[in-house]
């Protein structure tokens, strides 16, 4: 299992990054915070989260940088070490997704100083904080996880 999440990690994370490129080379040259719309509900958005999740803490980009990928890779450890010890395969892929999101948001922080974020929904003018490919690894690792855990693994008793 721990070749099946480590390749899902890599593809997710190599998913992130060329995601990112493409992204970075469509808005060069634009104004930060510009905007493409694609949908009625979706838009593409380059911006530059300095923060956690949802731009929490996005002020101190040097400290953040550094905190928040220290942050990261232990995190990576510890899943690393659980994925090591998983029996099945949805498991083993859902943790080499998170893996794979943390490692591409890391990537980010290293070479930017921030994670860049483009993917923007929005139901008229409330927006959802721009995310990204590994974010929404994460998220739905982090889903797949709980289905399994709550749904999948109940014990007969």
């Amino acid at each position: 299992m721990l070749a099946r999440g480590l390749a899902a990690a890599a593809v997710v994370a190599i998913l992130d990054q060329l995601s990112k490129a493409a992204v970075l080379g469509f808005f060069a040259g634009r104004l930060l915070g510009e905007h493409e719309r694609i949908m009625p509900f979706f838009n593409l958005v380059l911006t530059y989260n300095r923060g956690m999740s949802f731009g929490l803490f996005n002020n101190g980009a040097g400290v953040n940088a550094l905190l928040f990928s220290l942050v990261a890779a232990a995190i990576v450890t510890v899943l690393a070490y659980w994925l090591s010890r998983v029996e099945t395969p949805l498991l083993a892929v859902a943790i080499g997704m998170i893996i794979g999101g943390a490692i591409g948001n890391v990537v980010d922080r290293i070479r930017f100083g921030a994670v860049v974020d483009f993917l923007d929904l929005h139901i008229q003018s409330w927006h959802w904080p721009a995310f990204n490919v590994a974010d929404s690894a994460i998220c739905a690792g982090v889903a797949v996880m709980l289905l399994d855990g709550l749904l999948l693994r109940r014990e007969a008793h």
